[in-house]
């Protein structure tokens, strides 16, 4: 086993198991993993992560679309993952599509000549699939925060995480994001990179220095 599956199952069970949160699984192994992955999590709670082949060049386009912002508002998770999870037998409709878009999300990075701004379509149409899943992903200030992004030329964004707060993901033109700062002037912009390395181990062994 790769020291990344060691450290993301590592992180699951401890959050799960241990700490008994009502949390996900894929907030881990992006942190264990680093890069830009698709992550498949199969019934028997295994999990496989491929890594997504992108040019230099569609992978600095990507980057140049992105915004993130802090919405000021934080939450926890645990305390709306466990509506989600609640009402999932009753959303099957919903998370089947949102599963589909993968697919369509993947070609289109990967595709040379696919149009990028079609991800910040597909980000918003995900964005109110989601909303459908728990009434307290998204409440009304977060719901200002995207609405207030989208009509400023945003494309699509996301909350990271269980949703309620935290930090949100705009998806916008190069040439829209000065107006999406200046309306959300209030917030807090936060500067990151994709692709990422992720977490590794790392042991200290003075008797060896």
């Amino acid at each position: 086993m790769s020291s990344s599956a060691y450290l993301g199952e590592q992180a699951i069970r401890i959050e799960q198991e241990v700490l008994k949160e009502n949390v996900g699984s894929q907030d881990q192994l992006w942190a264990a993993y680093g890069g830009t992955n698709r992550i498949a999590f199969n019934p028997d709670g295994t999990f496989a992560v491929t890594p997504i082949i992108m040019t230099k060049e569609r992978r600095q386009q990507l980057q140049s679309y992105l915004m993130m912002f802090f919405t000021g508002f934080t939450r926890i998770a645990s305390h709306i993952a466990e509506q989600k999870i609640s009402n999932l037998p009753k959303r099957e409709k919903q998370l089947i599509k949102m599963q589909s878009m993968v697919d369509e999300a993947q070609s289109v990075l990967q595709m040379e000549n696919g149009d990028i701004r079609d991800i910040g379509r597909m980000l918003h149409e995900s964005w109110c699939l989601k909303r459908e899943l728990a009434n307290n992903i998204a409440t009304s200030d977060v719901d200002d925060i995207y609405n207030t992004g989208l009509a400023a030329g945003a494309l699509g964004g996301k909350l990271l995480g269980a949703g309620g707060g935290g930090f949100m993901i705009f998806f916008a033109e190069p040439s829209k994001q000065q107006a999406i700062r200046d309306s959300l002037s209030k917030l807090v912009e936060v500067k990151f990179s994709i692709g990422s390395p992720g977490s590794t181990i790392s042991v200290y062994e003075p008797e060896l220095n």
